[in-house]
């Protein structure tokens, strides 16, 4: 999990009285035990702490926001050495994002001068007119911060210093007149404007009329409808994001959208705490009980509270997650979710003005004009936001430089049918990121458990000091299937099997460790290592692990397993020698393909025929484009039963990406188009589950030549990706046999091409993936 924005506290204080203010106002009032100011060494530490985390987990960019109190208090020498220091740590190891939050009154030519060499951005707070502005943001004596505020930003429109203005941030107050205040920022030549609903929550609802359940929603749906109207001349990031999420690209703030949060805040005395919204909730909120003398980020990054907000979907509470414009709404702020009695597992206390929010920005007024989807190039393409299946959001976890989403050329290069070997190398990618994201939805559960609490912290620092090993262990199929069961059926979760994932990462790693795992039903599994058989025990064992082996502590029968020795009761899993694929027949989670039976562990010499076959197909050079789909993401081939009818059986799983299950075939060259087949679907489900292809609005059924049964309009595109490419190898194989077979497949594409691009049942980005489809199957003679 690797956390790529700070807030650091340099000041403590402030020199206004702001009476919405969530760090003075609100319960947390943890402010007065804390410094005024940050000391230098603190500094110093912090910066360290935060390059250090950047190299462990290779982020290319960081940002720091300095914060406070305000900031500014610190003076230009003090802003001057604080950016200095993280410059200093931190230019050498990642792109510093350097910003600044401030009220703006003490901002002068001097400490402009300061943020522009340091390349600070600041973004200053107002409310709109003086009138508006007044009403909370004032000095302790009552006195106008406007005109001094209004000063600032004059300065800052300057263009020596124009490169350091980021922006206005605007709290709603339904007494101002919406339209009023948006004509008063947007007097002030902002390059955005943010506007942010007051921190509330059920125990502190927010001030509304009586009545008026989304009296929020309708004050900004009236500054919405005038930006409109004007063409909209700046960015505004909550209606900016509302929009940009309909049209399936990703949220650009917290308050909405279901992307992880991956922040932290240091407070002047050096101590981690959340994001400090949560001192509206209550006193003690955001404290992690962590500091950067004691504690690496690492630490922080996996607290349960921040892991919850790393969790997507799966982090809401039910009413959410049922909810139809969950993927926009994201269950709003973190902070606004908070009950006494039910802590934060409830909607936002602005659920209702959301909820209208949402659907009064993203639905189009009647005469609008559809984009065209297939208009422009892949620059023109917009691709939603990641989707874990069940629910997590897709952002990378516990560490990892894995990309979150597919670039647009990406996503036209597999919509080809092909998809090149960096394009796979991507997709997964992504859905490596997406297993991240799955295990830290489940960190809350394990935290604090005696068994797996220690795997968790060793997985978290293994993903630093081998990275590797955690790379090859959750790319396993079946690791994410075992993640995948834990969310969706809670009830029945086998949480233990982490340690089982922590230990075979232990392994890999040839690390020097003890840990408790638990056994069970008599078996001691470790993803992509094998299966230990141990009928009589019922409880975890502890397994001294070292050298790329383990043993059983108290039990020395069981030898230390490792490389050369197989003790009693020992089944590793096997692999194909040519591509390194796992025959997979002892991973207790590889029984997911609905009414196939999985084959029980294979005999010497069955594993052996299955090796040799796919080390056959391997090496055939007649599935041309498509083969770089097969190397790069079938990780494991699950041996089927065979089917009492004699007939073949094969599919995969989207919660077992990377994995296909199938009965025995009769020679390579069956084999090796059957897997093309295969990973076609693997493809389009990895796709599918980072991009939003199909309207799921829409359930219209389709007739397909290859079924008797309608189909539903995913089933089919499916259908369509898979016999693309069997069309494909047959084109290219010789003979009566290949040339009927091709002849029947491509009329099957073509059918349901032509079906799928004329029935208006696909998202803008799948009518363009179909279409690349339809360019590839007329390309051919």
């Amino acid at each position: 999990m690797a956390l790529s924005q700070f807030v650091l506290k340099i000041v403590s204080r402030c020199d206004l009285s702001c009476d919405h203010c969530y760090v003075y106002e609100h319960p947390d009032q943890s402010w007065r035990r804390q410094p005024r100011t940050m000391a230098p060494a603190t500094v110093t530490v912090a910066a360290r702490r935060i390059a250090e985390h950047a190299t462990a987990h290779q982020l290319g960019t960081v940002r720091v926001v300095l914060h406070g109190g305000e900031p500014l208090l610190a003076g230009a020498s003090g802003i001057d050495a604080v950016a200095g220091e993280l410059r200093r740590h931190l230019d050498p190891v990642t792109r510093l994002d350097l910003r600044m939050q401030s009220n703006g009154v003490l901002l002068t030519e001097e400490v402009a001068e300061v943020l522009v060499a340091h390349g600070i951005t600041v973004g200053v707070s107002l409310d709109g007119d003086r009138a508006a502005n007044d009403l909370h943001r004032r000095y302790a004596s009552g006195a106008s911060s406007h005109a001094k505020v209004l000063r600032a930003l004059a300065l800052l429109r300057r263009p020596e210093f124009r490169p350091s203005y980021a922006g206005l941030l605007c709290t709603v107050d339904l007494t101002n007149d919406p339209v009023t205040v948006y004509r008063a920022l947007l007097a002030e030549d902002p390059p955005r404007i943010d506007f942010l609903l007051p921190h509330a929550n059920w125990d502190r609802p927010p001030p509304r009329p009586a009545g008026a359940r989304t009296a929020y929603a309708d004050w900004l749906l009236a500054v919405h409808r005038a930006w409109t109207a004007d063409g909209r001349p700046v960015p505004v990031r909550l209606l900016d994001s509302l929009l940009a999420m309909a049209e399936g690209d990703s949220s650009g703030t917290e308050a909405v959208g279901l992307a992880a949060a991956d922040l932290a805040v240091i407070e002047t005395d050096g101590s981690y705490e959340q994001v400090d919204s949560l001192k509206s909730a209550y006193d003690g909120a955001p404290a992690t009980g962590l500091d950067v003398f004691d504690h690496a980020i690492d630490k922080v990054a996996v607290h349960p509270l921040i892991a919850i907000r790393q969790a997507g979907l799966a982090g809401l509470c039910g009413t959410c997650r049922a909810c139809p414009v969950v993927r926009q709404c994201g269950g709003g702020l973190f902070t606004h979710r908070y009950r006494s009695d039910t802590g934060f597992d409830n909607p936002s206390v602005y659920c209702a003005d959301l909820a209208h929010l949402v659907q009064g920005v993203t639905d189009p007024p009647p005469m609008a004009q559809p984009r065209s989807p297939a208009a422009g190039g892949p620059a023109d393409l917009v691709i939603p936001t990641p989707r874990v299946p069940g629910g997590a959001a897709a952002h990378p976890a516990p560490t990892g430089t894995e990309p979150d989403a597919l670039d647009p050329a990406v996503l036209d290069d597999l919509g080809s049918g092909y998809g090149s070997t960096a394009s796979v190398h991507q997709l997964a990618a992504v859905h490596l990121a997406k297993t991240r994201a799955l295990l830290v939805a489940l960190s809350p559960a394990v935290a604090g458990q005696a068994v797996t609490a220690p795997a968790w912290d060793l997985l978290v620092d293994f993903d630093v000091t081998a990275p590797a090993a955690v790379r090859t262990v959750l790319a396993h199929p079946f690791v994410r299937r075992w993640a995948y069961r834990c969310l969706a059926v809670p009830a029945s979760a086998d949480l233990g099997h982490l340690a089982r994932i922590a230990a075979a990462v232990a392994v890999r790693a040839g690390a020097a460790v003890d840990l408790d795992v638990p056994v069970r039903d008599g078996q001691l599994s470790l993803p992509t290592l094998g299966v230990l058989r141990m009928p009589d025990v019922a409880g975890p064992v502890r397994l001294a692990i070292a050298d790329g082996g383990f043993r059983v502590s108290g039990d020395e029968r069981s030898g230390p397993v490792a490389s050369g020795h197989r003790p009693p009761g020992w089944r590793p899993a096997r692999r194909v020698d040519t591509s390194g694929t796992l025959i997979e027949d002892t991973d207790p989670y590889r029984g997911c393909y609905q009414d196939l039976v999985v084959a029980p562990r294979l005999s010497a010499g069955a594993a052996g025929r299955w090796a040799a076959q796919l080390a056959s197909a391997d090496r055939r050079d007649d599935v041309g484009g498509y083969a770089p789909g097969v190397r790069g993401l079938l990780r494991a081939v699950v041996p089927l039963r065979p089917d009492r009818r004699g007939r073949q059986r094969s599919a995969t799983a989207a919660s077992a990406f990377g994995a296909v299950a199938m009965t025995p075939v009769p020679d390579a060259a069956a084999l090796a188009v059957l897997l093309v087949h295969e990973v076609q679907h693997l493809k389009l489900d990895g796709v599918l589950d980072v991009c939003e292809l199909v309207d799921r609005r829409d359930t219209r059924l389709l007739t397909v030549p290859w079924r008797e049964d309608p189909r539903p309009v995913e089933g089919v595109l499916h259908g369509t990706y898979a016999h693309l490419a069997v069309a494909d190898i047959w084109r290219h194989r010789a003979g009566a046999q290949a040339t009927a077979q091709y002849r029947r497949y491509r009329a099957w594409t073509d059918h349901a091409l032509d079906e799928l691009l004329g029935l208006g049942a696909l998202t803008p980005v799948g009518q363009r993936f179909a279409g690349r489809m339809r360019a590839t199957v007329d390309s051919w003679p």
